[in-house]
């Protein structure tokens, strides 16, 4: 089969940078483009995070389109603390190899999919869903034009890691992610519940850099980066490549419809999920077999 095309709309981000290596080395994947919403450190940086990334693995041609400065509504929320100043916990990566393309991110986008076939494009999201909710406010019709979304967001009965049920993706931008979860589009969510299962320990690091490629050894940079205050021997979750290996192997993963609303109020839930009989059904990832998702991503990865 030929590799199915995507956008990748981001926020780099440790994770974040994780997640596009092995989009770009995946041979199930062809990125399209690269959309950045300013998410964990701010669209400067997560802009120019993403253009360093592809100048690292090659693929510098891609385009880059930057998106939302801010969410739809209030301000975001700063991950520094965990990212590093940067963005990436310091590790070198050359610079972009060009600027970004002069279109935002959400024209962007609604150009490419009225450009293609209905279908042919899918969205996979790693951070707000402010660019997205952005093309369906803008242009419906292009938004119609979606293959599928896949995005990293929220908690079903996991605890938050913004708030007692908040997940930071939803929470930076509640207000997106009920337009995208209620648009009726084919939207598969990728929660905590998941992402908090696949986790590295230092052997796979080991295994990462003795396999000798660019993107093995650019990962195991990325993940020792991300073991910083994390307890026992393990990194911190891999979130945002949990995506990516759903979208590549979705037999590793426990998939249930069901239908969830997200709190937009002001309150210490802002952007939890909660069962709601008033919202469409979406996909929701609640399982993964860790053990084998990790054997991808390292397989690609090396």
């Amino acid at each position: 089969m030929s590799p199915r095309q995507i956008v990748i709309d981001t926020d780099p981000g440790l994770d974040d940078a994780i997640a596009i290596l092995f989009a770009l080395a995946s041979p199930a994947l062809s990125v399209a483009a690269v959309t950045t919403v300013a998410g964990n450190i701010g669209l400067e940086r997560t802009t120019r995070n993403a253009g360093r990334l592809l100048a690292a693995a090659g693929h510098d041609t891609i385009p880059v389109a930057a998106g939302a400065s801010q969410p739809l509504v209030g301000r975001g929320i700063s991950e520094e603390a965990i990212h590093g100043d940067d963005g990436l916990g310091g590790v070198p990566l050359p610079g972009p190899m060009s600027p970004p393309v002069a279109t935002p991110a959400a024209r962007f986008l609604a150009e490419m999919l009225m450009s293609r076939p209905a279908g042919s494009i899918d969205i996979l999201a790693l951070g707000p869903l402010t660019n997205v909710a952005l093309l369906l406010d803008e242009s419906p019709e292009a938004a119609g034009r979606i293959g599928r979304i896949i995005a990293m967001g929220g908690a079903v009965n996991e605890r938050g890691n913004v708030g007692p049920r908040s997940e930071f993706n939803l929470a930076c931008d509640p207000e997106a992610a009920a337009r995208v979860l209620e648009s009726g589009l084919d939207v598969t969510l990728v929660p905590l519940d998941v992402t908090r299962k696949v986790r590295a320990d230092r052997d796979y690091l080991d295994r990462l850099r003795s396999s000798g490629t660019l993107p093995g050894a650019v990962a195991a940079d990325l993940i020792a980066a991300y073991f910083a205050g994390a307890r026992d021997q393990e990194s911190r979750p891999l979130h945002d490549p949990c995506v990516m290996l759903l979208a590549v192997q979705p037999a590793l993963f426990d998939v249930r419809r069901m239908r969830l609303a997200i709190d937009c109020g002001n309150g210490v839930d802002r952007g939890a999920l909660a069962p709601s009989s008033e919202v469409p059904e979406i996909a929701v990832a609640m399982d993964v077999d860790a053990k084998g998702a990790l054997e991808l991503l390292a397989q690609t990865l090396t």
